[in-house]
């Protein structure tokens, strides 16, 4: 068993239940589980590898991301979908991801989860619900696997047309039948509940207007024959598809997810914008889960989610970049900074969310919204994720009297280390699990095939 020490850190962010900050700190690491947090003077100087911080580094847990759709980092900045809400905006890019290719899903992959990283995520959910000309779950699964990032792969779907009244075109949809099937497939293949698990699966429906209700209640029914399978979908996102759910279904968006059996606490909804009072209430009292997406839900122009409403009520609440074509990036740091400036702007008050209540929602919140024990705070016993942040860049001029603030308040966008279940992914700034220049090129290459071929 390898151990690794972490020492001298300026200031160790635990988000334990007394949300410790300990000053010159050390944590001992054995393998990929946290053995001992706390002074640098109290731990033991000898491991396998030492990583002295030199009084000069924040180390806090890696951040969780809730809510993405990692293929669309092939569309981002697509001059027609730039000025579109979303339907318009799902309407435009709906043919283009008509032509994603295996190769493409497993490139995108990678480059999502390599922005991810470097930004501070140590874990991530992706939402994947199209998958032509052969693509699978599977191809997004081996990409992100290379890169070293604990996973929850959400197998995703659409089965309403625009045929059946639906929003995406019949091209792109699939048979529930074959929905469902190879669901089970998924989780009997990769599903691991095991604590400090890198790989779960989620069953994913993708929204009310492009599945039916017997899709939402039997892959709920699916999900709950088995330990630890969660299920996520969008909901409330903009008026629109409150609009399209009276319409439709006679039903808000809260008692629709009620209705097909989509409340408690294995379920997660992406974005919940328009969710009313009565739902808010119900997703507290059941522990229905919500991934807040603030970048997205203002470039699409969908309005500003009522998260200091949600967290009065006891919603687990976490943080989502969302796709990388309405966000669009892949920057969970600066989606916790816009989360905290978003709450004081909605509420007008500039109390209303402070900067290590941002960094719970990316940490902690995260971590509840996704079903996990092992991530999220810093103690021993919990898996070896983590991110340093040194303190002598130019974002920290002025801010040291309060670092923790700082990354929050001062623009922070990449992290100088970072370690997931124990191993190192980012190390003085560079991703070490894969060739990023190379990687760059060829998704380039692949998003000029999407758009132009």
């Amino acid at each position: 068993m390898l151990t690794l020490l972490v020492k001298n850190i300026h200031t160790l962010v635990t988000m334990d239940e007394t949300r410790r900050e300990i000053r010159n700190a050390a944590m001992l690491i054995r393998d990929n589980v946290i053995e001992q947090v706390g002074a640098t003077a109290e731990l033991s100087q000898t491991a396998d590898e030492v990583l002295d911080l030199s009084d000069r580094a924040v180390v806090l847990p890696g951040l969780v991301n809730t809510h993405h759709h990692f293929y669309q980092t092939l569309t981002r900045a697509v001059p027609a979908a730039q000025n579109c809400d979303l339907f318009k905006w799902l309407q435009t890019l709906y043919p283009i991801w008509a032509k994603l290719t295996p190769r493409a899903v497993y490139i995108s992959a990678q480059m999502a989860a390599v922005e991810l990283i470097r930004s501070g995520c140590t874990t991530a959910s992706d939402h994947l619900y199209i998958y032509p000309n052969g693509s699978t779950l599977d191809d997004e699964i081996q990409g992100v696997q290379a890169v070293g990032l604990r996973f929850h792969a959400s197998r995703g779907s659409m089965s309403v047309g625009e045929s059946q009244g639906g929003l995406p075109p019949d091209s792109v949809v699939e048979k529930e039948t074959d929905i469902l099937k190879d669901s089970q497939r998924l989780i009997e293949q990769y599903h691991d509940n095991d604590r400090h698990a890198m790989l779960r699966i989620t069953l994913a429906p993708c929204s009310p207007f492009s599945v039916t209700q017997d899709l939402m209640r039997e892959s709920a029914a699916m999900a709950r024959s088995y330990s630890g399978v969660r299920l996520h979908t969008h909901l409330a996102e903009n008026n629109s598809d409150v609009e399209y759910s009276l319409a439709t279904f006679g039903m808000t968006p809260g008692d629709y997810a009620a209705s097909v059996g989509w409340i408690g606490s294995d379920v997660w909804h992406a974005h919940c914008v328009q969710l009313d009072d009565k739902a808010i209430q119900q997703f507290g009292k059941t522990g229905t889960g919500v991934a807040h997406c603030p970048c997205s839900n203002m470039r699409l122009a969908s309005g500003l989610a009522p998260i200091r409403k949600m967290l009065h009520h006891n919603v687990p609440v976490g943080l989502g970049v969302d796709g990388s074509a309405s966000n669009d990036t892949s920057n969970l740091l600066n989606e916790a900074r816009t989360a905290f400036l978003m709450a004081r702007v909605r509420e007008l008050d500039a109390a209303a969310m402070t900067a290590r209540e941002a960094l719970e929602l990316a940490t902690l919140g995260g971590a509840k919204v996704l079903g996990r024990d092992d991530i999220g705070y810093l103690a021993p016993g919990m898996s070896a994720d983590f991110i340093a942040i040194n303190l002598d860049r130019p974002e920290f001029a002025g801010a040291l009297h309060d670092p923790v603030a700082a990354l929050i308040f001062c623009q922070v966008n990449t992290v100088d280390y970072s370690f997931i279940n124990g191993r190192k992914i980012v190390d003085q700034g560079q991703i070490t699990t894969i060739d990023l220049p190379t990687l760059i090129e060829e998704h380039n290459r692949l998003a000029h095939q999407l758009i132009y071929l």
